[in-house]
């Protein structure tokens, strides 16, 4: 699925017009990604986690010539899946 097919589902179910829809959807994604760009968490019962993980600074390779690089220092989102949801994809097995 899609943000497009979202709002669609979204538009379906509680009867409004695909353009509301839209706003509402990218309302609550945006301030989904506001809260993780400023270091918290999201907690969706059910479904899962969102958090930031901070990954320290390392020295890596360049693949083409293998000259040692230092990486800086990075932050990226992670999801971990709530028991719910797993139960739910794994019911089918």
């Amino acid at each position: 699925m899609n943000k497009s097919q979202l709002i669609e589902a979204l538009a379906e179910e509680i009867g409004v017009s695909l353009r509301e829809a839209d706003t509402i959807t990218s309302t609550v994604l945006d301030a989904m990604a506001e809260t993780l760009a400023e270091g918290g968490s999201i907690e969706i019962r059910g479904f899962g986690s969102f958090v930031v993980k901070e990954y320290a600074t390392y020295f890596g390779r360049n693949p083409k010539t293998g000259e040692k690089i230092k990486v800086p220092p990075k932050k990226l989102p992670f999801f971990k899946v709530g028991k719910e949801l797993r139960e739910r994809v794994n019911s089918e097995y």
